[in-house]
């Protein structure tokens, strides 16, 4: 199924299809055809880590029988509480359930916990193809402030397989005191994020002063944002109202990410333009996570609601907004399933979201604009020169590749990572 060839010693080639967005180096591909998926059937030759030529497949020559991805990114997950249904099950489904549980597992919370259950996330995330987690992380007391300690050790230890960004996650009012901002000085250290939950029920005034206090942070210790705001379907857009009326008085000088939005799409459609042209002015990235949000929120047991909160991707997108779709909970009070599958991820994606991959800004979600959002230095597509650095999937075409979990290899740097060599459990 996964055919390589070797044309001398050290350099290697592939025969796949690849996604046409995905190709910058135009002028070695004008002459390849296209599916009506957007696929290209393409020689890859790489040698040192690095692609060095394409070549292309003609008509009359067989066609690939794989598909190849750049290694995909994960832009909001929460590693240090994966894991935990089993002990902590939300069987409500609701979204004070799910903080109920929460709360409870965090009494119990170890140190030795937190590495078992990161460890397995990055195992799986390996396997499956992902290069890159952003990861929010429950930091508001000691065992907050020792799972961001060793979430810090399991960053450098698993930087040569997958970049860890990590966010200190505390409520909006710690920010604002000497601990909260000792905290922001230790994030500082390990390159992390500030993060924050925006919810209602609040007072106006008072958020505001909490946002500026977290943006002078932010701009004094170089620490990127990153905010769960609006996940609820209850004062649609509240939050983001308020967020950006302080970036209207103040300078934010690091990038700055909002992540749910989830009741954005309750807006009526001219005021939700407005705030999606405000978010673009203010260059404002966006995470949706479309699994949490319609398991947790707009709950009715006497009925189905028709109308559910989800951030409205493509008007979002359509305002010049940086947008990706993340994967969030995996297997914790928030969300029973999940496994940091991408594939899954993207197809579970589609019916909710209407986000197809033949299309390009369909595929950004998980690729482009995901590495954009992060700051990664690889923007995941691929050229001459770039890292040989993806996901072959033994699909020749998108909906094998969206149907059940394809098989799959993953190349990093140039070399195959052997999937019996990872052990999950252990």
């Amino acid at each position: 199924m996964f055919a390589q060839k070797k044309t001398s010693p050290d350099i290697q080639s592939i025969e796949t299809f690849v996604p046409r967005g995905l190709i910058t180096s135009y002028k070695d591909i004008l002459s390849a055809k296209v599916t009506s998926e957007g696929l290209t059937p393409l020689r890859i030759y790489f040698d040192n880590g690095v692609i060095k030529k394409f070549e292309v497949i003609k008509d009359h020559e067989k066609s690939p029988a794989t598909l190849m991805l750049p290694r995909l990114v994960e832009p909001h997950a929460h590693i240090d509480k994966a894991f935990t249904w089993i002990s902590s099950p939300n069987l409500s489904g609701t979204y004070d359930g799910a903080m109920n549980a929460n709360l409870e597992e965090h009494k119990d919370r170890t140190i030795q916990k937190v590495r078992f259950r990161a460890e397995k996330s990055l195992k799986l995330a390996l396997k499956n193809g992902i290069r890159a987690i952003r990861t929010h992380i429950d930091s508001f007391d000691m065992i907050g402030e020792q799972s961001l300690d060793v979430l810090g050790e399991i960053k450098k230890e698993w930087e040569s397989l997958i970049y860890l960004e990590l966010v200190a996650l505390v409520p909006m009012e710690y920010w604002t005191t000497q601990s909260g901002r000792n905290l922001a000085c230790k994030v500082a250290k390990k390159h992390g994020l500030l993060g924050g939950v925006i919810s209602p029920p609040y007072q106006k005034r008072t958020l505001r002063d909490q946002l500026i206090e977290l943006f002078s942070l932010a701009n004094n210790f170089g620490c990127g944002i990153d905010l769960h705001i609006d996940e609820t379907s209850l004062f649609p857009g509240a939050g983001l109202s308020e967020l950006l009326s302080v970036l209207d008085q103040i300078n934010l000088e690091v990038p700055i990410t909002c992540s749910h939005l989830s009741s954005m799409a309750l807006m009526e459609p001219y005021h939700l333009r407005i705030l999606a042209d405000r978010l673009a002015y203010h260059q404002v990235n966006v995470v949706a996570l479309p699994l949490t949000n319609l398991w947790l929120l707009s709950r009715d047991e006497t009925c189905s609601l028709l109308k559910r909160p989800l951030a409205p991707i493509k008007q979002l997108q359509k305002a010049g907004v940086t947008v990706a779709i993340g994967g969030d909970n995996v297997q914790d009070p928030w969300f029973p399933a999940g496994n940091f599958d991408p594939l899954a991820l993207m197809s579970a994606s589609m019916p909710i979201t209407h986000a197809a991959p033949w299309n390009r800004l369909g595929l950004s979600l998980f690729t482009t604009s995901a590495a954009r959002l992060m700051g990664l230095e690889w923007d995941g597509t691929f050229r001459i020169g770039s890292r040989a650095d993806f996901v072959l999937i033994d699909a020749e075409c998108w909906s094998t590749a969206m149907s059940t979990p394809p098989s799959r290899k993953v190349m990093i740097h140039g070399h195959w990572i052997p999937n019996e060599t990872i052990s999950i459990e252990n």
